[in-house]
């Protein structure tokens, strides 16, 4: 007698029914250029109960206004975050938080008067293609030729 075939954890990936790269990607995204990146960075802030938190985070993209996080927590919209570099600091808001697997992608909106440059903070793997989301994107879309 035959053993019936070991059935395999399935575990969904995308449970929303939209692509991945768009959902996650491109959410809550201002039409400013984004520069992928990957980089480990520590952030901290407080939680709900003024409790100071910790975490390693991977940055994902960055922008002059922003950056998306990939975190192991999920992290409330509206909490305010510092992100440490190697010799300074951002600070900014939570504008999302969406899980994916076992992590969740934070977009995080810097502050009025941080901003990140080049020049200031060079995560270690920057790639210089940039992607344009939003209006920004829709505004430089090539037209069609009828």
């Amino acid at each position: 007698m035959k053993k019936p075939p070991k059935s395999k954890a399935v575990r969904p990936v995308n449970i929303s029914g939209t692509s991945a790269d768009r959902m996650f990607m491109t959410r809550g995204r201002r039409g400013v250029l984004r520069n992928l990146c990957a980089d480990l960075l520590k952030i901290r802030w407080s939680d709900e109960s003024g409790a100071s938190r910790r975490e390693l985070a991977t940055l994902e993209d960055i922008s002059p206004t922003g950056a998306c996080l990939k975190v192991e927590k999920a992290i409330p919209v509206g909490t305010t975050l510092t992100i440490l570099y190697p010799s300074g600091s951002y600070q900014g808001q939570v504008r999302h938080c969406d899980p994916q697997m076992e992590w969740y992608f934070i977009g995080v909106e810097f502050s009025p008067g941080y901003r990140w440059s080049k020049d200031q903070f060079e995560p270690a793997h920057l790639l210089q293609f940039r992607f344009r989301t939003g209006k920004a994107a829709k505004a430089k879309a090539p037209k069609s030729v009828h």
